[in-house]
């Protein structure tokens, strides 16, 4: 028995037990995800559109009548010219305050759908590992299994708390973003370090080859707290390989221009759509629906990288890959100095197998 096959159920006697999930290929769909009830955005825009067109057949109205009555009754015109001045700004300030009602109505149930989208999100990534626990001790406690399977059934659970760990810890970044605590002081810090670290987590969690994850740094520092920038190049480069091509590969390149420090994340994936690469910064945004999606995710990741790129003073954007196919992200964070003069080892390495 091998618990780290690809994603399907075995049985064991009577009792079925999941087996370990893939980096590319989570344990998913075991749950049918909530359908939550969300407000219908078209009906908010027909009411508001109906109330303006409303208020502007007033307005006509009330000026025509205004008008008619001043020409027809020249001692009381004064009164109808008053009155069409008052009336007309009234409705005027109506209609603005409809239109202003509508907008945030469209606002609120767009954040609602997203809201909606990440407890379903959540929700669903929560119950696969949970789920996979109990039927590891399931299996565990009514079988006699060897040593190795036994083995191979602890890793495995591991790995399933490690999953949900990151899931929470995950949510309480974005929270911590939101109230501005983020934990260590301010420091310099030394960029290719640090991308290295990052770049080496996040090719050790999905089991990639080191040839398929390339960093090109040269040598600079940046002013900030560690933690702030680990979260940033952490969640660029996980997103990177977890949405590249099914032979993922991903290049990281750091470059000191005009005092600023430029980082590139680029992948070999299908790319975000033009439409959608401003939206994608935004909270609980993720491209297409919860209940099609194939990548595991809360849509927080890239709204805590936009966030503190932002109160670091810097800026983030994303491009198609020069190279054809994927996305590149491009994060400028103000340069604090250059780290080493001198050469680094190696300035275009993949990174190494531990």
């Amino acid at each position: 028995m091998n618990a780290s096959s690809a994603f399907r159920l075995a049985r064991v006697s009577s009792v079925w037990y999941p087996e370990r999930e893939t980096p590319h290929r989570p344990v998913s769909h075991w749950f049918p995800l909530p359908m939550s009830t969300r407000p219908p955005l078209s009906l908010a825009i027909t009411l508001g559109v109906v109330m303006i067109v409303l208020l502007v057949v007033l307005t006509v109205g009330w000026v025509l009548v205004n008008v008619v009555g001043a020409l027809d009754n020249a001692e009381i015109a004064p009164l109808y010219w008053t009155l069409l001045s008052v009336g007309t700004t009234f409705i005027a300030l109506l209609v603005v305050g409809v239109a202003l009602y509508l907008s945030l109505s469209i606002k609120a149930i767009n954040l609602n759908r997203r809201q909606s989208n990440f407890v379903d999100s959540v929700t669903h990534e929560l119950k696969s590992p949970i789920a996979s626990l109990k039927l590891y001790l399931q299996t565990l406690n009514r079988r006699q299994l060897s040593e190795q399977e036994q083995a191979d059934f602890y890793r495995s659970m591991l790995e399933e708390v490690e999953r949900l760990d990151r899931l929470i810890n995950h949510v309480l970044d974005a929270g911590r973003v939101e109230t501005g605590h983020i934990d260590g002081s301010v420091e310099e810090v030394a960029l290719a370090p640090l991308l290295k670290d990052c770049a080496e987590m996040t090719r050790l969690r999905y089991r990639m080859p080191g040839d398929r994850l390339i960093l090109d740094a040269e040598p600079c520092t940046i002013r900030a707290r560690r933690a702030a920038l680990d979260m940033i190049f952490r969640n660029l480069i996980d997103n990177a390989v977890k949405y590249a091509g099914s032979e993922p590969r991903v290049e990281i390149t750091a470059r000191l221009e005009d005092g600023w420090a430029v980082t590139r994340v680029c992948d070999n994936g299908r790319g975000i759509p033009p439409e959608m690469r401003r939206k994608i910064f935004r909270r609980f945004v993720r491209v297409g629906s919860e209940l099609q999606r194939e990548k595991a995710g809360t849509g927080l990741g890239l709204y805590i990288v936009r966030t503190l790129v932002r109160r670091l003073g810097g800026t983030i954007r994303v491009a198609d890959c020069a190279a054809g196919g994927g996305s590149a992200f491009e994060v400028r964070l103000p340069a604090a100095a250059i780290a080493d003069p001198s050469p680094p080892e190696s300035v275009m390495s993949p990174c190494k197998r531990s």
